[in-house]
């Protein structure tokens, strides 16, 4: 009878069951922690992120792992730290899938546990093996790892093609003008932004001067597939109508959709009806644009009546920058908007700037609006998602995802990382936040062999960095030959991480 007592009260206390709510990660690219109304801005109106904060969760300590994007969309979806991998640095336009079948992601755990899964909008993590067939499977890709569907910006905006991939195939290609990529041009004759710069109507400042498409420059060269390309002020239309299509088609059952906006990516050129809707130039506007395709998905929500069961988390793939290869007004029409709040550094610097971004949970009725200081990250939202499915997580999957659902949901007395690594592109330069401390490593591979004096910490060809974070938030006072001790404890800490093959336990 005890048994069967206990037995009942666990199926009538809601505690102790794991929870399918469905899941909806919304990544934006490039997006800086003073982006947002919600995180102090005022020059960029954002009222659908800032409603969502309010109604939500807004973490002040919220991280992509690492200070680009194809590293922290790796380890997103797998949950193991990028520089554990070789060749996840930037993805070029003809990479391999960097993703192997067979790997568990966040999207094969919650398919394990009934989930239909779907990634729209930017990829950027290798399409085939050994390299993608433009015109025909493109496959490996998100179908070979747990996604259901995807509909993609193969790689980004700024690099060819310029085309969707629906599934396996590209959209609207025809097979009578097959699409060909590659990273030298076809011929002496093949137009470029350098070639033919005075034809452009957004000029560049560094690279995105090889092949032109919509009168804009890219990284690499391609040409064909003339009836798949995309115009780049519609895509913020078209991420909007394949997410809402397809969250409507499954909106009976549990569903996971990461959404990965291209938005604030260059080239920004957004919709001609946000252009102007800022003081910020190109840059603003597509902020607006990333707000309005958040307030569209949580329309979608709420007329479908799946607000109440539906978990958002959004993020950014790293911290803002300003000039990224293109003449936008980004740096000209600044004035006084601060991209990264109060922290130093942004996209490619393991400076906070470059990886603490907005963070923000929202779940109507389960999760109570506040502001947490909890540390998390995206490499943690794969175990934490396994959690809250109630999946079992492989001992050889998802290597450095530490489950912070607790800290994500806003629970009293709940506990996000007491240690974080944050890494650069290639995982050259590393960060080491713990607790209220940071150690920044610049410029070594592997292990450190650190000589410590009074004056420099050097390390065979880096240097390291002491800071104290609340009172120095800027990073601009090293204070590593005042606290030498601790500064050789962080220091083996980072070695430890970098040397492991894991940090879960």
């Amino acid at each position: 009878m005890k048994h069967a007592a206990f037995v009942l009260l666990l199926a009538l206390c809601p505690v102790f069951a794991a929870e399918k709510p469905n899941i909806i990660v919304i990544m934006a690219d490039d997006l800086g922690y003073g982006d947002l109304g919600c995180y102090g801005a005022k020059a960029a109106p954002t009222p659908n992120i800032d409603r969502l904060a309010a109604e939500g969760l807004r973490f002040t300590s919220g991280y992509s792992s690492a200070a680009t994007c194809t590293p922290t969309r790796f380890s997103l979806l797998t949950g193991t730290y990028a520089f554990r991998q070789k060749g996840t640095g930037v993805a070029p336009p003809n990479g391999p899938a960097l993703i192997k079948p067979g790997t568990e992601t966040m999207a094969s755990l919650l398919k394990k546990a009934g989930y239909a899964t779907a990634v729209i909008g930017k990829w950027h993590l290798g399409l085939g093996d050994p390299k993608p067939d433009w015109n025909g499977e493109l496959k490996p890709g998100p179908l070979e790892i747990g996604f259901d569907h995807c509909f993609l910006l193969p790689t980004t905006n700024d690099r060819v093609p310029q085309v969707h991939v629906d599934d396996h195939r590209v959209r609207n290609l025809d097979p009578k003008d097959p699409l060909w990529v590659d990273d030298k041009a076809p011929d002496e004759n093949h137009p470029t932004g350098i070639t033919h710069r005075g034809t452009l109507r957004m000029d560049w400042t560094h690279g995105h001067n090889n092949t032109i498409h919509n009168g804009i420059g890219r990284i690499g060269f391609y040409t064909g597939g003339n009836a798949a390309r995309f115009r780049d002020e519609d895509l913020g239309d078209t991420w909007i109508k394949e997410s809402n299509q397809w969250i409507e088609a499954r909106k009976d059952a549990p569903f996971f959709l990461f959404f990965s906006s291209h938005d604030i990516h260059v080239p920004r050129m957004p919709h001609e009806r946000f252009q102007g809707k800022t003081t910020l130039g190109f840059r603003g506007d597509a902020i607006v644009e990333f707000d309005w395709s958040v307030g569209e998905i949580m329309k979608t929500l709420e007329r479908l009546k799946l607000a109440e069961n539906t978990l958002i988390v959004l993020c950014s793939d790293n911290g803002p920058v300003l000039d990224d290869g293109y003449v936008d007004g980004a740096v000209e029409k600044l004035g006084v908007h601060t991209p990264a709040g109060p922290f130093s550094g942004g996209k490619y610097s393991v400076l906070e700037g470059g990886t603490r971004t907005p963070f923000i949970t929202w779940w109507k009725g389960r999760i109570r609006p506040g502001v947490s200081d909890e540390v998390v990250c995206t490499v943690d939202l794969a175990a934490s998602f396994a959690a809250l499915a109630g999946v079992a997580l492989p001992d050889d999957a998802c290597l450095d995802s530490q489950d912070v659902l607790p800290a994500l949901l806003g629970e009293s007395g709940a506990k996000g990382r007491d240690v974080l690594l944050q890494q650069d592109n290639n995982g050259n330069n590393f960060g080491l936040r713990m607790g209220g401390w940071k150690l920044v490593r610049m410029k070594n591979k592997g292990a450190s062999k650190a000589v410590v004096t009074k004056k420099k910490r050097t390390d065979a060809g880096g240097t390291y960095q002491l800071y104290h974070l609340p009172d120095d938030a800027a990073e601009s006072k090293d204070v590593g030959a005042e606290q030498p001790e601790r500064l050789e404890a962080m220091i083996a800490k980072m070695d430890e991480i970098i040397t492991s093959a894991r940090t879960r336990k």
